[in-house]
């Protein structure tokens, strides 16, 4: 099993609004990539949410391949920025405070 270690990443991005779960990688990196300019290549971490805002994806590079996760959680829901044209920058200690009431 892989664990990312958050003090390493470069950075911490939130694509706000909807974005389509069904993608995979390749369509993940490449909303990074020509809807926001960022460089998915760059160890930083992106999560993504789609309508419903019980789930959501995390997309991350980890030097020789990419990581896709995706979470469902069973008892609460994300409180997630709406703003579809917006990237919000986390810090570490933003991402390990919960997500969901």
């Amino acid at each position: 099993m892989m664990l990312i270690d958050i003090r390493k990443l470069s950075g911490i991005f939130l694509i706000c609004g909807k974005t389509d779960l069904r993608r995979g990688i390749d369509g993940l990196a490449g909303v990074v990539q020509d809807e926001y300019e960022l460089d998915p290549y760059s160890r930083a971490l992106f999560l993504f949410c789609g309508t419903r805002k019980d789930r959501f994806k995390a997309l991350y590079w980890d030097g020789d391949g990419f990581v896709l996760l995706y979470k469902r959680i069973e008892d609460g829901r994300l409180q997630w920025p709406t703003n579809q044209s917006e990237v919000k920058k986390l810090h570490a200690k933003q991402l390990e405070s919960p997500l969901h009431q």
